[in-house]
């Protein structure tokens, strides 16, 4: 019996210890320019931070800037550690110059940024109180790319937004991918390319879009960047059997509930809920510490696509040409180092296929 109390009494101390440990710690998730129904970086994060909160009883909110500035980024900052938050969850690019400010100035709060690249911060040095995820967006475009080859589409479109590294590495992996599969195949393909210089359609653009698909034949076009896919999906439900890829999340539900239903053959995807899942796991574990101070490239774990860092999206539209079971030998090869994707941003990547630069929109 005094065995039995004392593996319970144990027990109860590792519970209560558990729960003051999970109880020390309040999540915060700040938006960038956007909002947290977003379809996007935004959305996912909320989603992802409030869904580990909730289910480990941790204390959750989140403030979105009144504009889009360093100034009121920080300002959200200063809100948060004024009401107590102490992990605050920094979605997107654009928070660079926020960390840079606010990272030694709020040495007690831990930072988790997501696609915050080391020249997004601007010759700041990653302080230890803060952890930078960036992606391998190579690696999804580069599996969008052949998949759309794959799947007969051999006229493509690649529409960027503004050309930072992360969208130019999302393009050439797309290049890459769509230059292998049609050696591959034995067929001729073309991608035309270009940069809308800047994160969101307009008349404009979609003009252009209706020109590459209404004149020029192109088929299917990856929209990577922002809201710049409403452009091109705009575009391509006026053309029958006119396709887009979406970016960074599953954006199916989104263009095909707004454009028309099929629109949407796949979505190269970023693991963002899995990093906030990940990491507020390990800071709650008292682990921060292994990923403090760090700019980490995060890509693939192994050979089962659900579980990386960058994937297909799950509406993916398979067939004959390319199935599911196709896609996991593709990145069983992919993890393997079979096939090898440059990450290589200063130059096209030399193709077999046809690729026109077509520089920028405007």
């Amino acid at each position: 019996m005094k065995k039995i109390l004392s593996v319970l009494l144990a027990m109860l101390m590792l519970l209560s210890v558990a729960a003051f440990a999970e109880g020390d710690y309040r999540v915060a998730m700040i938006t960038d320019y956007g909002d947290i129904n977003d379809q996007s970086f935004n959305q996912t994060t909320y989603e992802a931070c409030k869904a580990y909160c909730e289910a480990n009883g941790i204390d959750f909110t989140y403030y979105k800037p009144n504009g889009d500035s360093t100034a009121e980024r920080v300002a959200m900052v200063e809100k948060a550690d004024d009401e107590g938050y102490n992990v605050v969850v920094m979605p997107g690019y654009a928070f660079g110059e926020t960390i840079a400010e606010v990272q030694e100035e709020y040495p007690d709060i831990t930072f988790i940024a997501l696609d915050v690249s080391e020249g997004d911060l601007g010759g700041a040095t990653v302080a230890d109180n803060v952890y930078c995820a960036v992606y391998k967006e190579e690696l999804c475009g580069y599996m969008a790319g052949y998949a759309a080859v794959k799947l007969g589409y051999t006229h493509l479109g690649y529409l960027g937004g503004m050309a930072v590294p992360a969208v130019v590495r999302y393009g050439y992996g797309f290049v890459q991918g769509a230059d292998a599969a049609a050696v591959e195949l034995g067929v001729d393909a073309t991608v035309e390319y270009v940069y809308g210089n800047q994160f969101y359609g307009d008349a404009d653009i979609t003009a252009y879009m209706d020109n590459w698909y209404q004149t020029m034949g192109v088929q299917c076009v990856f929209a990577c960047g922002g809201g710049i896919y409403s452009s091109a999906a705009e575009a391509a439900a006026k053309v029958d059997g006119g396709k887009v890829i979406g970016v960074d999340v599953d954006q199916a539900g989104i263009i095909d509930g707004t454009y028309g239903e099929g629109l949407t053959v796949t979505s190269a995807m970023k693991g963002l809920g899995a990093t906030v899942d990940t990491l507020l796991k390990e800071t709650v574990a008292g682990n921060f510490a292994n990923y403090g101070g760090k700019v980490e490239a995060l890509g693939l774990v192994g050979t089962d696509p659900a579980a990386n860092y960058v994937q297909l999206a799950p509406s993916t539209q398979w067939g004959d040409g390319f199935t599911e079971a196709d896609y996991n030998d593709l990145v069983a090869k992919m993890f393997n180092g079979e096939i090898v994707v440059s990450d290589a941003i200063d130059a096209m990547p030399a193709t077999t296929i046809t690729v026109n630069d077509l520089g920028t929109v405007k």
